[in-house]
């Protein structure tokens, strides 16, 4: 019992409260997070940071416009792999304010993809399309829903 308490694999190295971290390129901002809570688990056999009480992310383009925002109730980022996991109420929001509501969101930040294999529900200007798998670009601008159901307008 006193080993578990003591491993320092299984305690956070850092523990940070409200936040906000802005990643940029040559002077540009590309991405914010804003957490309430982020613990880094820095000698994990695989280091991870945590966000256990949720998170957004707002993807920005070089007019520093917001292309994308992302919410969810908790995410863990796994730094070798470059990988982001959302869990639990994850709503994206697109630049065309096309809407993806799901439980679980992947992003693969060294392949720039989004994806998830749980069930998706996508608002668009068109209607509502429901499914079960994800795949986009990072931006969630150009998306396809592996098995879809719903209902769409046809213009005819």
């Amino acid at each position: 019992m006193v080993d578990a308490l003591t491993d320092k694999e299984r305690l956070p190295s850092v523990i940070a409260k409200n936040i906000e971290i802005c990643y940029t390129e040559l002077g540009v901002a590309k991405l914010r997070i804003i957490a309430p809570e982020t613990r880094h688990y820095k000698y994990a056999e695989e280091p991870y940071t945590e966000f256990p009480l949720g998170i957004t992310v707002y993807t920005f383009d070089d007019s520093l416009q917001v292309e994308s925002q992302l919410t969810a109730n908790y995410a863990i980022y796994y730094e070798e792999k470059k990988q982001w996991n959302a869990r639990h109420d994850v709503v994206a929001k697109n630049k065309k304010g096309e809407v993806l509501n799901t439980e679980q969101l992947f992003w693969d930040e060294t392949k720039k993809i989004i994806y998830s294999n749980d069930m998706v529900k996508i608002t668009t200007a068109d209607g509502v399309v429901f499914g079960e798998g994800f795949d986009s670009d990072e931006n969630f601008d150009h998306w396809v829903i592996k098995k879809t159901s719903g209902s769409f307008y046809v213009e005819e």
